[in-house]
């Protein structure tokens, strides 16, 4: 009985311990499964986080232009090797069809057209880009015009390397994506291994090591060519201080020309009493300032002189037939400043055609002399108007009439008044008259003339030489003209003919025996009978017009 007892608890017990046992196992089993489970939730979270950085990187170089340059370098390669293929596919089947031959032919053409455009990718995987912008010789600079181009290039060449510096950032950047995506990817094939993840891990393996390359080439590249142009933009900068320093020399030169010019003007006017001689010399000594001017600009910036002659001998004839009038009144402007024919403040008459003025000279430049017109004889009987400005050019003094009223300190003229007297006037009295209303009032112009033309005797050879009035008596065909002559002042002579016009004209209307003729008419109307009969009378006019006019 107690062996039964004890062999029933012994049971009981393996029974309890095996039972124990198992609930442990099942135990283990479900935090094994809760692991596992925990686990795959979490490659889960990581993967999704790994997708989306990487879609964050394809975004963000989905317009890059390196990776789409680095495309274009891998079309090269597979179309290079396409090409070859058919190469060789055209070299080892000799019994081809003319067919297949033809077609053949025309893929290799179509595959060399395409490497063609874009050869620039043979061995580059960016293209050109590798390669830096060209350094363009830069001229020496030769006078200030070429500082400007100086600058420009300066600028240009800082530009051109920072455009090379900024493809080197461009792939610095680039190569660090392809590194967190190379990452992210290796990470993404560690959690779930699909052979699309391996492919892509070995494209951008393919990738970043490309990238890498062409980095170190350009990173080598673009120190070489930063010192480059580092040490042309210097050579540049101690051209402009040159140019600069020889510029302020030749400044200093021309002041230093004004100041003598300024004070040689100063200690001549002491020397001239006249304005007119002063302002000849003064005209003079600027045209020498101009010239010397030009002499030190023109030697200071051109290397070969003998160059210059060279290509303007060439050019004169062109020139000269082009400028000729300019020429011409340059030469004129010469013959006037040497000869004294004309100076400023002369009154002077220009002829040309059927224009014709007076006035007085206001200046006289290198192509033109300025006249301003007055109040004349000219403006009286012709032209109806005064006060206009006249630019005659220079070379007028070669083909046109010019004359001068005030030439040698000569200021008088020769003026003339007409008076037209009838036939049965007492001429001689009125001749008298006349006479001696002229002398009265030219008196004073008659003795400056005097004084004048003996000093003109120097230079001139002069026969006649009477100041007096002078009254000469002539017969017209409609009465007695009496001309009176008498000198007057060059520049006011309008007003002294008014004057003794009216003196004249009062003298001789006081006499009963001088008449003055003028312009008259004489109607004669005779009344006869009618030819056609005597009922009616048709009145028939006679006219005799007799003109009596003055002539002048």
């Amino acid at each position: 009985m107690i062996k039964k007892v004890l062999l029933l608890i012994f049971v009981s017990f393996l029974f309890l311990n095996a039972a124990n046992k198992v609930e442990k196992k099942d135990e283990v089993i479900s935090e094994q499964k809760a692991l596992e489970s925990s686990s795959e939730i979490e490659n889960i979270v990581e993967a999704n986080i790994l997708n989306e950085k990487i879609n964050k990187i394809e975004l963000s170089l989905k317009d890059n232009i390196l990776l789409k340059r680095y495309s274009n370098y891998l079309s090269y390669g597979k179309i290079s090797t396409e090409l070859d293929n058919l190469k060789d596919s055209l070299k080892r089947k000799n019994n081809l069809r003319e067919e297949e031959s033809f077609q053949l032919s025309n893929k290799i053409r179509v595959k060399e057209n395409e490497l063609e455009l874009i050869a620039e990718y043979k061995g580059s995987a960016i293209g050109s880009l590798m390669n830096p912008p060209e350094i363009e010789k830069v001229e020496n600079i030769t006078n200030p015009f070429g500082i400007i181009n100086a600058l420009s290039n300066i600028k240009k060449l800082e530009n051109n390397k920072k455009q090379f510096s900024s493809v080197e950032a461009d792939i610095v950047f680039l190569t660090e994506k392809l590194e967190e995506e190379l990452i992210s990817y290796t990470k993404l094939y560690e959690i779930e291994p699909k052979n699309e993840y391996k492919e892509k891990i070995t494209y951008l393996e393919k990738q970043k090591k490309d990238f890498e390359i062409v980095l170190d080439i350009v990173t080598t590249t673009q120190e070489v060519y930063s010192r480059k142009i580092e040490q042309v933009i210097l050579e540049i900068k101690s051209q402009i201080t040159q140019q600069v320093q020889k510029m302020l020399a030749i400044f200093i030169i021309i002041l230093t020309m004004f100041a003598i010019s300024f004070l040689v003007k100063l200690a001549l006017k002491k020397y001239f009493s006249q304005n007119e001689n002063y302002y000849m010399v003064n005209k003079i000594i600027n045209f020498t300032l101009v010239f010397l001017i030009l002499m030190v600009l023109l030697f200071s910036y051109i290397d070969n002189v003998s160059y210059l002659v060279t290509i303007l001998g060439f050019a004169s004839a062109g020139i000269a037939i082009a400028l000729k009038d300019w020429f011409m009144s340059l030469f004129g402007w010469m013959v006037i400043v040497t000869s004294g024919f004309i100076q400023v403040g002369d009154r002077i008459r220009v002829t040309k055609g059927d224009v014709e003025t007076v006035g007085d000279v206001l200046d006289i430049s290198l192509f033109k002399i300025t006249i301003k017109e007055d109040v004349t004889m000219v403006s009286y009987m012709k032209n109806r108007r005064a006060g206009r400005i006249f630019f005659v050019p220079n070379n007028y003094i070669f083909s046109e009439l010019i004359a001068n009223y005030s030439h040698s300190e000569l200021k008088t003229v020769w003026d003339g008044i007409d008076i037209t007297l009838t036939f049965d006037s007492n001429f001689k009295k009125a001749q008298k008259i006349i006479r001696e209303i002229l002398k009265h009032y030219s008196k004073g112009y008659s003795d400056i003339t005097r004084k004048q033309l003996s000093k003109m005797r120097n230079k001139y050879q002069l026969r006649a030489t009477g100041v007096e009035p002078r009254v000469f008596t002539l017969i017209e065909p409609y009465g007695v003209v009496v001309s009176g002559w008498y000198l007057t002042n060059s520049f006011a002579a309008l007003v002294l003919r008014s004057t003794i016009c009216a003196e004249i004209i009062e003298a001789l209307m006081k006499e009963e025996d001088i008449h003055i003729a003028y312009p008259t008419q004489q109607i004669n109307i005779n009344k006869t009978s009618n030819a056609y009969g005597p009922s009616r009378a048709m009145p028939k006019e006679e006219v005799d017009i007799e003109d009596i006019i003055t002539k002048r």
